[in-house]
C-alpha cells in the first residue's frame, strides 16, 4: 500500500478508469460476440443489426482512448467481413 497522500489519490484514480475502461470493452465486447452468434444462428438481418450496434461501440471506445483507432478499423473491417458472407450466402 502506498504512504505517500498523493500515491493513495493516484491509486482512487486508476481504479475510477479501469472500471469505467472494462465498461466501455464489455460493451464492444458482447456486441461483436451478439454479432456472430446472430450470424452462426443464420440470422442475417440481426447480424446487421448487431454490427452496426458493434461499430459504433468500437468508435466510442476509440473516442475515449480505450481502443486505439486502428485496432478499432480492423475489428469493424473483419466484422464486416463475415457479416457479408453470412448475407451472400
Amino acid at each position: 500500500m502506498p504512504i505517500k497522500k498523493s500515491a493513495k489519490k493516484y491509486m482512487r484514480v486508476t481504479a475510477r478508469k479501469t472500471e469505467k475502461n472494462n465498461q466501455i470493452k464489455g460493451q464492444y465486447r458482447s456486441a461483436i460476440k451478439k454479432t456472430i452468434e446472430a450470424v452462426k444462428a443464420g440470422k442475417p438481418e440481426e447480424a446487421k443489426v448487431w454490427q452496426k450496434k458493434s461499430q459504433k461501440a468500437l468508435d466510442k471506445a476509440v473516442q475515449k482512448n480505450v481502443l486505439h483507432k486502428n485496432t478499432a478499423a480492423r475489428k469493424k473491417s473483419r466484422l464486416n467481413k463475415i457479416v457479408k458472407n453470412a448475407v451472400k450466402k
